[in-house]
């Protein structure tokens, strides 16, 4: 573990001018993102199932979860999604360790784990979450079994934000207008953002209108209790 994370930690690669020192820094450092969260979803879920939390000063775990992303400036949705794996791991660690999953798997397949035995038979679903790719696990999560046919992945969008502009499927969807004021800009901006990410994982938004900052600052730790409620049911 410690030469994954020193070679995580190491960027001299970028630098460099030789193909192959390139391709495999970049390598290294993809698998030290799979274990990094692999690792932060583990130790997330310890604190939760030992109460560790309250002897960082926090009540409940969803209150050390936004002290954790206000102070790390981490989006607290990825740490909710990184104690998802971590609990998932743990749950199903005898099946996980039996078929030698790791981090090198795909750690982010693992939210998606309790869904794909609800629908298929157990021993498909550990042998596609060992051999599938990320993406075609999760189409399987949710039954569509259609998922080498060109059409039925066609149907999940891939976005991409660059400044004012955003792409859906490599196709202009929407232009934010540069003489907005920068606070109506930013407005958007995360409006826009959060629309995205809910596309791309095909999610859903439910908009709430509220008064004001204060209502929603308010609104917002209830709204997390709930979530971390359903994603354990």
């Amino acid at each position: 573990m410690e030469n994954n994370i020193q070679g995580f930690l190491s960027l001299d690669y970028a630098n460099s001018d030789n193909a192959d020192e390139i391709d495999n820094g970049i390598r290294e450092t993809i698998k030290g993102i799979r274990l990094s969260i692999l690792a932060m979803g583990l130790g997330l879920a310890k604190i939760k199932e030992k109460g560790l939390h309250r002897d960082l000063g926090c009540r409940q775990m969803t209150q050390y979860i936004h002290k954790l992303s206000n102070e790390t400036k981490m989006d607290r949705s990825s740490i909710f999604c990184w104690l998802g794996i971590g609990e998932a791991f743990i749950k199903y660690k005898n099946e996980l360790e039996q078929i030698g999953f790791c981090d090198s798997d795909g750690p982010t397949k693992l939210p998606y784990l309790e869904r794909a035995l609800e629908n298929n038979e157990k021993q498909e679903v550990f042998d596609n979450i060992k051999n599938m790719s990320v993406r075609d696990f999760i189409v399987f999560a949710k039954k569509q079994t259609t998922i080498s046919s060109p059409a039925s992945m066609g149907d999940r969008p891939v976005v991409s934000i660059r400044g004012s502009t955003v792409y859906i499927d490599g196709k202009l969807a929407i232009i934010l207008s540069t003489k907005l004021d920068r606070r109506t800009s930013a407005y958007f901006k995360k409006l826009i953002k959060v629309g995205c990410e809910a596309l791309e994982a095909e999610g859903v938004i439910l908009p709430v209108h509220l008064r004001s900052m204060r209502d929603a600052r308010r609104f917002e730790p209830a709204v997390e209790r709930l979530k971390t409620q359903m994603r354990m049911k």
